[in-house]
């Protein structure tokens, strides 16, 4: 039998009533010959619920305990989601990430997917099972002790389910339809895409938008995992949603296909720092040993032989590459003049593999910004995106301006 992949994210689960609504999508899919894996996360809200009781147990709470303790919303809501299947007349199993066994590192809160043997799930199917019922976010380290793959880990999961089962696609349901040009919040005219490719999709959940977990994009491009993003709340047939596919599956792709932003950057200046070999990496490796996620990286020449270094990073994160710099001046690893940090910031780009082949897309971009008044304080390009930073007031009149400027309403 063909196998299909179905990942139900919280929202999907929330109470009993939206269990039974994606039960029952389920079994359509199993009414029409396939053999289906169903990944499901904590009920919405119930992740957080836990978090907060292991932080208020213990404030240095040891991360195997975290593990044990957060893992089991997902373990309630598969039970539940198998229980409900069978009150329809399919035949299901619930599997917590042990009893597949999902194998992980053991990095706890953070672990990393390594294998998934089939053979359980297999047998299980030879057997009259249809529906397997798994826990996400959850797996087995080499020690036997449950790990977590981190917040947004069971998009994750499903992906390689997928993979690992050569499943004709992988499902994606969700509280939105599908993927946009942009933010339909932001921007009315924002229109669902048919298809967008993996690279385009990886950048754009890079770059802000939160309809897919990048390490599951990720991990889709790799190993070729077709992916349908979908709402659990609307009828859908085979038409719906957005597919995320390899390039060659998109006749023609439109230049730009999307604008993304990110509201809360901060933009952080080391000022008059001695250019010589290696302060790049005197710089950057003490901000990565301390957990700073370093985006965009600017260098300017000042005085002689001094040079001026501006990077972006979460605003949440400032206080930490505050001290990260300072502790590496004292050490004598670095020296610099001050550092200025602008928290009111935030990041706007523009995605699209049709950058590839046409040129004048950056051009466009700053044109329509000046049009508006916006003035960009630091740009950043790859082959398929152009970012810049300004200030966070302007945000949504950007990605409106934009939208518009590209055209993205059209098909």
């Amino acid at each position: 039998m063909p196998v299909l992949v179905m990942k139900f994210g919280g929202t999907s689960v929330a109470d009993l009533d939206r269990i039974k609504n994606a039960a029952e999508k389920v079994r359509r899919e199993v009414e029409r010959g396939y053999d289906v894996i169903v990944i499901v996360s904590a009920m919405s809200g119930k992740t957080n619920e836990l978090v907060g009781w292991v932080t208020q147990t213990s404030h240095l709470y040891d991360a195997r305990e975290y593990d044990a303790v957060v893992s089991s919303g997902e373990n309630v809501t598969a039970g539940l989601m198998a229980l409900t299947l069978q009150e329809m007349d399919v035949p299901a199993r619930s599997w917590q990430g042990w009893q597949v066994p999902l194998k992980t590192s053991a990095v706890h809160a953070a672990a990393r997917i390594e294998e998934i043997p089939r053979d359980n799930l297999d047998a299980k199917f030879a057997e009259g099972m249809k529906v397997a019922v798994v826990a996400g976010f959850q797996g087995i380290a080499p020690d036997g002790r449950i790990t977590t793959l981190g917040r947004g880990g069971s998009d994750t999961t499903a992906v390689a389910f997928a993979a690992a089962f050569d499943a004709e696609r992988c499902d994606i349901y969700t509280d939105v339809d599908g993927v946009y040009t942009t933010d339909p919040r932001i921007e009315d005219k924002a229109r669902k895409l048919d298809k967008i490719a993996f690279e385009e999709m990886l950048e754009l959940a890079s770059l802000g938008a939160k309809v897919l977990q990048t390490r599951s994009v990720e991990l889709a491009m790799r190993y070729k995992v077709r992916l349908r993003v979908l709402s659990s709340f609307e009828e859908t047939g085979d038409n719906s949603g957005t597919l995320v596919c390899d390039e060659e599956e998109i006749m023609e792709s439109n230049v730009v296909s999307g604008v993304a932003y990110v509201r809360d950057e901060a933009k952080m200046t080391l000022i008059s720092v001695a250019d010589r070999p290696g302060i790049a990496a005197a710089i950057f490796g003490p901000l990565a040993e301390a957990g700073v996620n370093v985006d965009m990286i600017i260098q300017n020449i000042s005085e002689e032989g001094r040079t001026d270094m501006t990077f972006s990073c979460p605003v949440d994160q400032v206080a930490r590459a505050e001290a990260a710099v300072n502790a590496a001046k004292e050490a004598g690893e670095i020296n610099f003049h001050g550092l200025v940090a602008d928290t009111d910031v935030a990041k706007v780009s523009v995605v699209g593999i049709g950058m590839r082949s046409h040129a004048g897309v950056a051009s466009k971009m700053f044109k329509a910004l000046s049009n508006e008044g916006i003035n960009i304080k630091v740009i950043t390009t790859s082959e398929i995106k152009v970012s810049v930073l300004i200030e966070r007031k302007y945000m949504e009149l950007a990605v409106q301006a934009l939208h518009d400027a590209f055209e993205l309403e059209k098909a």
